[in-house]
């Protein structure tokens, strides 16, 4: 099984690497370190599988590059390993595409069987993430989608929209609403790509129309 790795620590790529590639079934091809190299290396080995980091700046997250990469290349599976157990993560990360969704703290073991889990065709989810993923698909509704693509932002993307919008940095962002930077930058790639929209002009814009610049 051909696999590329992305994630922005190379530490961790190397690691991986040497787990994998110990496999008698498990060929590492090539390494990435954000969304935009993943894609190029996706693009030029056509693996069976990549292995990626949500969230790798300074480039392109893992979520957004996840849906590119399986718009292109749909025969490349995708696992998602990440340090995020929030179930908005795994609910977005399973619509853009992926096949698998891990936690970076869990044993080599289980990083084995859930690569050979999807190799097989299945979808591999961390155990402790299940019950999240049933709650959530209970709650969403599949008849139609709305009308305003404002209703498609979540709690938290909802109060990251406005502060992005009055010019907050990443880093004020996170201390102001206690989480990390790379959450943030997280949940503004998801902000646009829910609204459509490719610049912060273009989010101001938005924020004006809806009145949530109330300085």
């Amino acid at each position: 099984m051909s696999i590329v790795i992305a994630d922005d620590h190379a530490v961790v790529r190397s690691g991986f690497s040497m787990i994998l590639n110990f496999q008698e079934d498990m060929e590492v091809v090539a390494t990435a370190a954000d969304g935009i190299e993943a894609y190029k290396m996706v693009a030029r080995h056509q693996p069976d599988l990549l292995i990626m980091d949500l969230s790798m700046p300074p480039g392109e997250n893992g979520l957004i590059a996840t849906g590119k990469i399986k718009e292109d290349f749909p025969d490349t599976k995708i696992l998602i390993l990440t340090m995020h157990d929030d179930e908005e993560y795994l609910f977005n990360v399973l619509k853009s595409g992926a096949s698998g969704y891990m936690l970076k703290n869990a044993p080599d073991e289980e990083l084995l069987h859930a690569i050979r889990t999807i190799r097989r065709g299945g979808t591999y989810i961390h155990p402790k993430m299940a019950t999240s993923l049933v709650r959530e698909f209970v709650k969403a509704d599949h008849t139609a989608a709305p009308d305003d693509p404002y209703e498609l932002l979540s709690k938290r993307e909802l109060e990251i929209l406005p502060l992005v919008a009055k010019g907050y940095g990443n880093k004020e962002i996170a201390e102001m609403l206690y989480i990390s930077v790379k959450t943030v930058e997280a949940h503004k790639a998801k902000i646009m790509e829910k609204l459509g929209l490719k610049s912060r002009p273009e989010l101001v814009e938005f924020a004006l129309k809806k009145k949530l610049l109330n300085f």
